[in-house]
C-alpha cells in the first residue's frame, strides 16, 4: 500500500530554548533562511507524500499562519517588484495539503502520535520529529519508503550512537536482514550504556502501520511518565515484524541549542547565497 500521509509531532513547550521559545514555538525557529519545520515540509512532499498532518498544541499558530497565504504582505512585495521573493512565498503555501489536530496535554510522543489517529485512518503513515533534521542526496523518507515497498512493515530510522549517549535514545536490538536494514528483535527507550542491546539508536523517521495505533492504546506511560512510542512500538514487534533501517545522509539534532548552533554554522556555510562569505567570516573569528 502506497504511503500517502505524513503525521508531524510539533506539540512540544521546547522549554530547552526558554525564552526564545515563550511566545514562539520551537518548530518556527529559524535555521539559517527557514523555520525548522519547513525543511521537514519540504523533506515529506520530496519523499512523494501529500498529505501532512500537524500535531499542534496551545500557542502553536504560527505554524498554520506560516503555510497559509499572507495577502497584505504579498501585495507589499509585489509592488516592491520582486518576483523571485514573491515566487518563494506562494511555493511554501502551495507545498503539500497540510491539515492540523491538536494535543490537549502533553503526554508524550505517543500520545502526541495517538491524536492523529483519525486524519491518517486505516493506512500506513510517515511519522517526522522536527527535531531532526537530515540532509542527504536521497531524502531520508524517501529511503525508507523503498524499505517499506520491499517489506511492507514498519520502519524505524536509525543511526550509530555513542555507548555514553544511548540515555536519550531508543535503542534497537537488531538481526541483520540485508544492508543497511535490520528486524528490531527488541526496543528499549533510553536504557543505560551497560543496559543496551545496541548502539543503534532511533531517530525522528519512521513509516507505520495503522496497527500502532491499537499498540498506542494497551501502552501505559513509561518513562517520565509519558506515553511513550518506544514501548508501543515493543508491543508491535510482538505481533509482527518491525525494521530498522540506517538511513545515508546527515543527522542534526536541534532538539537543544548547542544541536541547534551547530546545525545552523554548518549549513550556513554551505549556503549557495552566503556560504562563501560566513566562510570567511567563521575564519575572521578564528582564535
Amino acid at each position: 500500500m502506497k504511503v500517502r500521509k505524513a503525521v508531524v509531532t510539533a506539540a512540544g513547550w521546547g522549554t530547552r530554548f526558554l525564552p526564545a521559545t515563550k511566545s514562539l514555538p520551537k518548530e518556527m525557529l529559524p535555521l539559517v533562511d527557514k523555520p525548522l519545520i519547513q525543511y521537514i515540509v519540504e523533506e515529506a512532499v520530496d519523499s512523494g507524500i501529500e498529505h501532512i498532518i500537524i500535531v499542534t498544541a496551545s500557542g502553536k499558530r504560527a505554524i498554520a499562519d506560516h503555510f497559509d497565504r499572507c495577502f497584505e504582505l504579498e501585495e507589499v512585495i509585489r509592488k516592491k517588484g520582486d518576483k523571485k521573493l514573491l515566487d518563494e512565498l506562494l511555493r511554501i503555501t502551495n507545498l503539500a495539503d497540510i491539515c492540523y489536530v491538536r494535543q490537549k496535554e502533553q503526554l508524550g510522543l505517543g500520545h502526541a502520535v495517538s491524536v492523529a489517529r483519525r486524519a491518517v485512518g486505516d493506512e500506513p503513515f510517515a511519522l517526522f520529529l522536527p527535531d531532526d533534521i537530515i540532509v542527504s542526496e536521497v531524502p531520508a523518507m524517501k529511503q525508507m519508503l523503498r524499505v517499506f515497498d520491499r517489506y511492507n512493515s514498519s520502519i524505524i530510522a536509525v543511526e550509530s550512537v555513542s555507548p555514553q549517549n544511548t540515555l536519550a535514545y531508543g535503542i534497537v536490538e537488531p538481526e541483520k536482514a540485508e544492508e543497511r536494514v535490520y528486524q528490531a528483535l527488541r526496543v528499549v527507550e533510553k536504557p543505560k550504556p551497560e543496559e543496551a542491546p545496541s548502539n543503534l539508536g532511533i531517530v525522528g523517521r519512521y513509516i507505520l502501520v495503522p496497527d500502532i495505533f491499537k499498540m498506542l492504546e494497551k501502552t501505559k506511560p513509561g518513562k517520565g511518565g509519558e506515553i511513550q512510542l518506544t514501548d508501543a512500538i515493543q508491543l508491535l514487534i510482538r505481533q509482527q515484524k518491525v525494521y530498522a533501517y540506517e538511513f545515508e545522509g546527515k543527522r542534526y539534532d536541534t532538539g537543544n541549542p548547542l544541536g541547534f548552533l551547530q546545525a545552523s554554522v554548518e549549513l550556513a556555510s554551505q549556503h549557495p547565497q552566503i556560504g562563501s562569505d560566513f566562510r570567511k567570516f567563521l575564519k575572521s573569528i578564528m582564535i
